[in-house]
């Protein structure tokens, strides 16, 4: 009862709070709608890219143009001032770019055929240095925009989503990175598309982006040294995965309503050194889910001043890990704080002035860290792992009154999940103070 009153008490608040940062516009900045005359009326393409000298641009007139077309003429400009659009017929990627410095801009991207063995997608940039795609519209392709082993890239205000026709699970990725390196990924807006995915790829950038009803909204793999920053991730299945990842700089991302079984803003799996800094997490079935994170112990997983509010578990473990540093992390309104699948507790990991709202307890001092340790234990949870049917039942007064009744007069050991030595005691406070910083 006392998560639902205090729900209602600081709801304004957590919404306030929330707030998209306004320094950041994803998607399209000018108007690209393409080419609304006749259809049937189409213009090569190739012969026009195949004319371009270096340091040309091509400014291309309204009209409807067909690819598949190749960029190899270094250093060139394709403009198509939101008039043109490019159709690759449904016979391979719409658009490759196989030189250095080319900057494609203002484009309808459309029709690329769907191999996914043959990534078809709307834009292939292919072993290039200092590439720019800005403001284009894709759409009707199975992937966005491939980037295979290049460098030194910018995407930037593209609308990008997939195969209309498709199923989630066979469309493609707004955008791919394989063995990649030092591209920029700003203020894009990725829908209604599988994932965006970082494969082998270091040193890249994600700021500003929003992504809106994907599967996972970044999944990385073996992708290391990346900053993940200002994006807004809403209604997929996972947020950002960190697989065999290490030292990733994640802050200030809002997070929410990553349902479903699989539904989780923020998940690790051994993966070290990584900093979670100042995100929230929001109205999702987990929060954090960590697997066998940090995989190297020594090298610490730092979770500090996030926000996890509104999901069923907070944080979920595999299993009893250790290795990390929570601090002044925010959890509130969450059905449960912690849950480890495979049983023990959560004590290995440092605890270190959290706000936990179910603490019991005092600040007679007035020094915002509550008098003594704040325990959590595990009462009736434990019945679902004997009987995952019992789970039907979470949240209902039978279950509130076991777990009263457990808490007050035990009649089976609870398992002990962990310690908070020094617990913030108001969350009011601790945001005021966090916001002067």
């Amino acid at each position: 009862m006392k998560k639902f009153l205090s729900g209602i008490g600081i709801l304004w608040v957590v919404v306030l709070s929330a707030q998209i940062d306004k320094s950041f516009h994803p998607g399209l900045i000018s108007e690209v709608s393409g080419w609304q005359g006749d259809s049937t009326k189409m213009t090569a393409l190739q012969p026009l890219l195949d004319e371009l000298r270096p340091g040309d641009t091509l400014v291309l007139k309204p009209g409807l143009y067909y690819g598949p077309a190749f960029v190899k003429t270094p250093r060139v400009v394709i403009d198509g001032q939101g008039k043109a659009t490019i159709t690759g017929r449904r016979v391979r990627s719409v658009l490759h770019i196989q030189a250095d410095s080319v900057t494609v801009k203002n484009l309808h991207l459309i029709d690329s055929n769907d191999s996914p063995d043959k990534i078809d997608c709307g834009i292939k940039v292919e072993k290039v240095k200092n590439f720019k795609i800005l403001n284009n519209k894709i759409e009707e392709t199975l992937f966005g925009i491939d980037v295979f082993w290049s460098e030194n890239g910018l995407i930037a205000h593209n609308d990008i989503t997939s195969i209309s026709r498709k199923s989630k699970g066979l469309k493609g990725d707004a955008i791919r990175l394989w063995y990649s390196k030092r591209i920029v990924i700003r203020e894009n807006y990725w829908h209604q598309v599988r994932d965006m995915v970082v494969w082998y790829s270091q040193e890249n950038k994600f700021i500003g982006n929003f992504g809106d009803g994907n599967r996972y909204s970044i999944h990385f793999m073996y992708s290391h040294n990346n900053q993940i920053s200002h994006n807004h991730f809403t209604n997929s299945s996972v947020g950002v995965f960190l697989m065999y990842s290490e030292e990733t700089i994640m802050n200030n991302n809002l997070i929410e309503n990553s349902q479903g079984v699989t539904g989780m803003c923020l998940g690790m799996k051994e993966t070290s050194s990584n900093q979670i800094i100042d995100n929230k997490f929001l109205y999702s079935a987990r929060g954090i889910y960590v697997d066998v994170s940090p995989f190297v112990p020594w090298k610490t997983n730092t979770i500090t001043g996030n926000e996890i509010a509104f999901c069923n578990t907070a944080i979920e473990f595999l299993r009893d890990q250790e290795g990390n540093l929570f601090r002044h992390n925010m959890f509130h309104d969450n059905l449960k704080q912690i849950f480890v699948q495979g049983g023990g507790g959560a004590n290995r990991n440092k605890w270190v002035e959290n706000y936990w709202d179910d603490y019991a307890g005092f600040d007679r001092d007035g020094d915002n860290i509550g008098d003594f340790p704040h325990r959590i234990y595990e009462y009736h949870a434990r019945l679902w792992r004997f009987n995952p049917d019992v789970k039907y039942f979470f949240g209902s007064p039978i279950l509130s009154v076991i777990d009263y009744l457990e808490k007050l007069a035990p009649f089976s050991k609870p398992q002990f999940i962990l310690k908070d030595k020094r617990p913030i005691f108001s969350l009011k406070e601790f945001k005021k103070q966090k916001n002067k910083i």
